[in-house]
């Protein structure tokens, strides 16, 4: 049985998140008799790791350096193996307009989108580039940052006088904004485990929500209502899965990913996000999917163990 390392915490706005995650997943694999340390993303990360040496890590910081792939180069400095996406595929994923334009190209449906650093409006004027942005999308939008997780910073805009407030709030949580064209339909989730043998989707997990799906709706038990697997007829989860499983691949992805969508009336599954480290919390939508498809702690070190062979053999 592989000896395991959590990495949890960091000083991203995603930190409550990220320890409620890592006690969680440590908890599972060590009742099933794994060997597993919680060590915190700070000064004392690296002397700790080295002192441990763990067969496998298992970064679930959220946000920033947690999935914008500079973790992932820090372990392949240090020779150690971990769990999740190489430095690539974190850094294709983490940057939304990157990852839309991607998958654009690959032919996989993402909303219209554009995406402006915040020195942009200061250099050409904050309400020209709003009017070129009313000009081009039409209302509603969604106003979110290029990076992070857990809804923060997003805004739902229904008016255009809603527009400038969005901007604000989602420069607080980072220096590019991304506004894309909001799609209505059934949001879903569907998350993506590859455990040596190919990557398969977990059953979808239907969201529905009075208001925004924002970061109290996400984390407060009872703000939320979740269907797994997702309400949904045979053809559409085989559209939903088919469209997480090429986004997955795609980009690169390795062990676990969760891609969030919208499934439209017509039938198109719309791509909205990617997380290489999707949270693991009593709300959240991975385990939840696991569960859905068996045992929950299975899945978890099955995902050890196929880092673990792919790193020693």
């Amino acid at each position: 049985m592989p000896t395991v390392a959590i990495l949890a915490g960091g000083l991203s706005h995603e930190r409550d998140v990220s320890l409620r995650s890592g006690r969680r997943v440590a908890t599972a694999l060590r009742d099933r008799g794994l060997s597993v340390s919680v060590l915190d993303v700070d000064a004392g990360l690296i002397p700790a790791l080295d002192r441990l040496r763990p067969d496998v890590v298992w970064p679930l910081v959220h946000g920033s350096t947690g999935e914008d792939g500079s973790l992932q180069d820090l372990l392949n400095l240090l020779g150690l193996p971990y769990v999740g996406t190489v430095a690539a595929g974190c850094r294709l994923a983490s940057n939304k307009p990157v990852a839309k334009a991607v998958l654009r190209s690959a032919g996989l449906p993402t909303p219209d989108y554009a995406a402006f650093p915040q020195s942009l409006f200061r250099e050409v004027g904050a309400q020209a580039v709003l009017n070129a942005v009313e000009a081009r999308l039409e209302v509603p939008l969604v106003v979110k940052p290029a990076s992070g997780g857990s809804a923060l910073g997003v805004s739902l805009v229904e008016s255009r006088d809603q527009l400038p407030d969005a901007m604000v709030s989602c420069f607080a949580y980072g220096d590019v904004a991304l506004v894309e064209t909001a799609v209505t339909g059934t949001e879903v989730a569907v998350s993506v485990v590859d455990l040596g043998e190919g990557p398969r989707a977990l059953p979808a997990v239907e969201i529905v929500t009075e208001g925004p799906y924002d970061y109290d709706a996400r984390y407060n038990a009872g703000r939320s209502e979740y269907f797994v697997p997702a309400r949904l007829d045979e053809a559409q989860t085989r559209t939903v899965s088919d469209l997480a499983v090429a986004v997955h691949t795609t980009l690169g992805l390795r062990h676990l990913s969760r891609t969030d969508m919208v499934l439209d009336a017509g039938g198109t599954a719309w791509f909205l996000d990617v997380n290489v480290a999707p949270g693991m919390t009593e709300t959240s939508l991975f385990p939840q999917a696991a569960q859905a498809a068996g045992d929950v702690d299975d899945i978890y070190v099955g995902i050890v163990r196929a880092a673990a062979v792919a790193a020693h053999g």
